[in-house]
């Protein structure tokens, strides 16, 4: 397993990806992969710019953005934000500068 490099993706554009709530203004978050969402997206963290205001959906959208490969995880995955799982819906998030968001696929074992 040699998934121990880092990566900080720096955002594409200033602006920030669209989201509700009405404000626009974006925030760095850090985006963790564990297992296959970690084989899916080629690392193990990043730092990416979401919209401060956003639903829990729009956030793994936003994510699925960047890596295509994790929609193909995406009725299987546990989402957290701040250490507590969210449901990936309508759920408004409220994120803040530097918010931990966990991308924790199902774990098989035995």
């Amino acid at each position: 397993f040699s998934f121990g490099r880092r990566r900080h993706r720096e955002p594409a554009a200033e602006r920030c990806p669209p989201g509700n709530g009405g404000s626009m203004r974006c925030q760095q978050v850090s985006v963790l992969y564990f297992a296959r969402s970690a084989e899916l997206a080629g690392l193990r963290s990043e730092t990416l710019l979401v919209p401060r205001q956003i639903t829990s959906l729009q956030l793994w959208e936003e994510i699925v953005k960047v890596h295509p490969r994790l929609a193909v995880i995406r009725d299987q995955v546990v989402f957290a934000v701040r250490q507590e799982y969210v449901l990936l819906g309508d759920q408004l998030l409220v994120l803040q500068p530097g918010d931990e968001v966990a991308i924790i696929p199902p774990i098989s074992g035995g």
